[in-house]
């Protein structure tokens, strides 16, 4: 009698418990699929190699940069500051690159000096600089964001013409999504859309 009750309790009370729990799971979100990062070879802000491989095994949120822009660039490096505290929970499950779209300028020196004023976290966060054509290559190429110098600002700077998006890139170097950093609402979904992408997969 006993076996008996136990056997109708656990057809009863499990599915009871557990089909609401698989019902109530959140669907996993919809993410693009922008293509894949090719090879290359460039230099971060401390004068470490930095390659594919870098990106490789984690997930990683991508902005472009450079440090006499006076205009959206302090913005956007403010937004990364905020989404690298924003994700320190995550440690190196998610990690930050910044590219220069003026490395002729931009060196490893520069870019540091440039960092440190967003608290840069150099074991997440990385600002990278090189030839001008390998960077334009990948950053006109896969990023599908213009580097066109239109003319010179008043301080004598380049006015170079990149927009303001944050790219979400995956452990397999595939690029999952665009988002307009100015759109608060937007870089809440990538923040979402990163956590998704770094949970281990069974």
């Amino acid at each position: 009698m006993l076996l008996i009750l136990l056997s109708l309790l656990a057809v009863t009370v499990i599915p009871a418990v557990v089909a609401p729990t698989l019902l109530c799971r959140p669907a996993p979100p919809k993410l693009d699929d922008l293509g894949n990062i090719p090879a290359f070879a460039l230099v971060d802000h401390l004068g470490r190699s930095a390659g594919a491989e870098a990106m490789s095994g984690h997930v990683t949120i991508v902005n472009f940069i450079f440090t006499r822009c006076v205009s959206v660039c302090p913005v956007t490096s403010m937004k990364m500051q905020r989404i690298q505290d924003q994700t320190a929970d995550l440690g190196e499950k998610v990690k930050l690159l910044s590219f220069s779209v003026d490395p002729e300028y931009d060196t490893p020196e520069r870019l540091a000096a440039y960092g440190k004023k967003f608290g840069i976290d150099d074991t997440r966060w990385r600002m990278i600089t090189g030839p001008t054509n390998d960077l334009r290559a990948l950053i006109e190429g896969p990023f599908m964001t213009s580097m066109q110098v239109e003319g010179v600002t008043g301080s004598g700077a380049p006015d170079i013409a990149h927009n303001a998006h944050f790219f979400l890139v995956d452990k397999d170097l595939r690029i999952r999504g665009a988002y307009d950093s100015n759109d608060v609402t937007r870089l809440e979904t990538m923040m979402r859309h990163a956590r998704y992408l770094a949970k281990p997969r069974s």
